[in-house]
């Protein structure tokens, strides 16, 4: 740590051991050197996640009829808050308790475990006979949400160089868009019957026990994924905050090799020095000004933004089959959702650093706003509700990638998966919101007032974005010293 060096890390001639030279030389690595490692192993573990996320989009239409008694699809909106909210509650215990031990044992050991935590939660799901159980096994598959978008996060923006941290967390979320994909993908697929485009899948194989399968499959690659974290370089900024210097330059001399051709001369001089800090992370988040104020600011627009995201994410089939659409037509809604999803995680991973993340809200509010506007008034026609759908799900998470770099550069090496996970965890207490208070009310309105009421709270989360700190092209140790 700090007594490893000089107290100035701008010293005349540093060492290729030194703090601040081993800093600069990861700053100054190009993709190739990390991407195996920030976009790859890591995406992988997002892939999990989200299918793990969406994968009850459409399928609990099925599920609630299987381990509910009389449970129809009409009626799945009842029965649907009580496995989301469970699935969030363990969300917020792997922000708050899980994600927050890889600020001291690192971001390696603790992101695999933090897999399993999907793998074990999907096998009791899949092998659920009851209600109860499936809530169970919701829960347990939640904590691997927040613990891995936390440390995941972290990890990114610990490797990524200054320039390009919400590129290479935007390319990550284009795994996270596959996963959401693929989820409701083979919800429809499996569980329901084959139909001509557009009022169904004509491939599908509506599968007695389809619902299952996809569960089975989440087993499977969380087992896959927690192979590959296992593999994963500790991150050399971790390792530098723990004193571990010669092990930070031998993953940084490894990444170096990755390239294969000479590199720019490091300049340790941009690198800040270190800052003396209270010994437990949630102490020092909330006594230093500086991060309690950032900390507050990105709890309120997690909060909000959330509330959007998460009724539109885990529940659009169960929203769209209370407004009237056939279970079939609204699956295929969702589906053409989650191709919006999907291209917006390539255009993310293209264009995320053209703004600062500050502005990629108000850019995802209005496009959520659209996208309902269409479906409401015109989603008789199954055109427009497919478009409407596309840009709905490219608008409410548009500004995802971007504020999940902001979120992990917002808070120092020290105590960064605390402090993601701890803006994470609470404020995914919005999406809990949404499902419990914003949804139910959904049957209740006409379609257009319906929609605009859960896009609303996107709104107010691009309003209190512009008050969160400049981050784009900052080093993080300027940024969060």
């Amino acid at each position: 740590m700090a007594g490893n060096e000089p107290t100035t890390a701008r010293s005349a001639a540093p060492t290729t051991h030194s703090r601040a030279m081993v800093l600069a030389r990861l700053d100054r690595l190009p993709r190739r050197a990390v991407g195996y490692a920030a976009t790859g192993i890591i995406g992988l573990a997002m892939f999990v996640i989200f299918y793990c996320n969406f994968d009850i989009n459409v399928s609990f239409l099925q599920t609630c009829g299987q381990i509910v008694a009389g449970c129809t699809p009409a009626d799945a909106q009842s029965w649907l808050p009580l496995p989301v909210c469970s699935y969030l509650a363990g969300y917020v215990v792997g922000c708050l308790l899980i994600a927050p031990l890889s600020d001291r044992l690192g971001r390696r050991t603790v992101l695999a475990g933090s897999i399993g935590f999907a793998a074990v939660g999907s096998l009791i799901a899949a092998i659920a006979g009851d209600y109860a159980t499936f809530t169970v096994g919701r829960a347990i598959t939640g904590i691997a949400m927040g613990a891995v978008l936390a440390v995941g996060n972290t990890y990114i923006g610990e490797l990524a160089p200054h320039g390009a941290r919400a590129r290479y967390t935007a390319t990550t979320f284009v795994l996270c868009t596959l996963g959401a994909m693929v989820g409701i993908g083979l919800g429809l697929m499996l569980t329901t019957e084959p139909a001509p485009f557009p009022q169904g899948m004509p491939v599908a194989f509506g599968l007695a026990d389809g619902w299952r399968w996809i569960h089975w499959v989440a087993v499977i690659l969380g087992a896959l994924a927690v192979l590959a974290a296992v593999r994963l370089p500790e991150s050399p900024r971790w390792l530098v905050e723990h004193g571990r210097l010669d092990e930070a330059d031998a993953v940084v001399t490894r990444l170096e090799a990755r390239v294969g051709q000479p590199l720019p001369e490091p300049d340790p001089a941009t690198i800040a020095p270190p800052a003396e800090h209270a010994g437990h992370a949630y102490r020092e988040l909330f006594a230093n000004p500086r991060y309690r104020r950032r900390a507050l600011l990105l709890v309120a627009m997690w909060f909000t933004g959330y509330a959007t995201v998460f009724s539109y994410s885990t529940g659009s089939t169960v929203v769209l089959t209370s407004l009237h659409f056939t279970p079939p037509v609204a699956g295929m809604i969702s589906a053409a959702g989650g191709v919006g999803f999907f291209v917006q995680g390539l255009f993310s991973a293209r264009y995320s650093e053209v703004l600062e993340r500050r502005y990629w809200l108000p850019v995802g509010a209005a496009l959520t706003v659209l996208g309902a506007v269409v479906i409401a008034l015109f989603g008789t026609d199954i055109g427009w509700a497919l478009a409407g759908s596309f840009l709905v799900f490219f608008g409410f998470n548009v500004w995802v990638p971007p504020t999940f770099a902001l979120s992990a550069e917002s808070f120092p090496t020290r105590v960064r998966s605390a402090g993601f996970g701890l803006v994470d965890g609470i404020g995914v207490l919005g999406g809990a919101t949404g499902v419990l208070v914003i949804a139910p009310l959904v049957p209740l309105l006409a379609p257009l007032p319906a929609l605009l009421l859960v896009s609303s709270f996107l709104v107010v989360a691009a309003v209190l974005a512009q008050f969160t700190p400049r981050a784009r092209n900052r080093a993080l140790e300027e940024l969060s010293p």
